[in-house]
């Protein structure tokens, strides 16, 4: 849930969703990573209202409340850029580990196709700004950093056209590469699929305890 003050001894992880979701998202993935040990609280914020820098900062504030020793974040999809974001722009936060979702830190091909139709503009926001079309900031947070991309490929980006590459049906796995990055692995799953998948769930608490994924 989100909410202020943890209580002691488990290390903590903070799951961000996606865009045009909220915390509730992240709970089925929070459920399994409560089952490897972990303290979950599930943030939510407003995906296409505000930018993700805007997002980053309310992120930080929410982080500070926990008052963690150990702090890690699991981040899905625009989630990741957020959680970019808030290592660019903060630097007082308790050590620990990420790993992003399906993010596609290069920018999304699916972002551009679904901005180009009518809507598009209303339905995507402000996630643009340094966000979903590119310009995403460069990872500076001197820590652990995995990726885990879905290779199946189905979903919005496969209705909007034809996918070029290997994908999880919104997201490319070239668009996931990022330099800095400790540990990637790609796994069979969907972009939202991977929220419900114990595999990925499992490689997720595998990273966070070992900073690198079991295969």
């Amino acid at each position: 849930m989100q909410e202020g003050a943890s209580t002691q001894g488990r290390e903590q992880v903070v799951l961000i969703h996606g865009i045009w979701f909220r915390g509730q998202i992240m709970l089925p993935l929070a459920a399994r990573l409560q089952k490897h040990g972990f303290e979950t609280h599930c943030f939510s914020y407003p995906s296409v209202t505000a930018s993700p820098a805007e997002n980053a900062d309310a992120l930080y504030t929410f982080a500070q409340s926990l008052r963690a020793r150990r702090l890690h974040f699991v981040a899905h999809s625009l989630g990741g850029v957020v959680v970019l974001n808030l290592f660019h722009r903060h630097t007082q936060i308790p050590p620990g580990r990420v790993v992003l979702l399906g993010t596609p830190v290069q920018g999304s091909l699916s972002a551009q196709r679904l901005q180009a139709l009518p809507f598009g503009d209303l339905m995507l926001g402000r996630s643009v700004e340094q966000g979903l079309l590119g310009d995403v900031p460069a990872w500076q947070g001197g820590r652990d950093l995995g990726m885990i991309a879905g290779t199946v490929g189905f979903g919005l980006g496969s209705l909007l056209g034809r996918m070029p590459e290997v994908n999880d049906g919104a997201v490319l796995v070239s668009e996931t590469e990022l330099p800095g990055l400790t540990d990637r692995l790609c796994l069979p799953t969907t972009h939202t699929g991977m929220l419900l998948s114990s595999r990925v769930a499992y490689q997720v608490a595998f990273f966070l305890k070992n900073g690198h994924f079991s295969m």
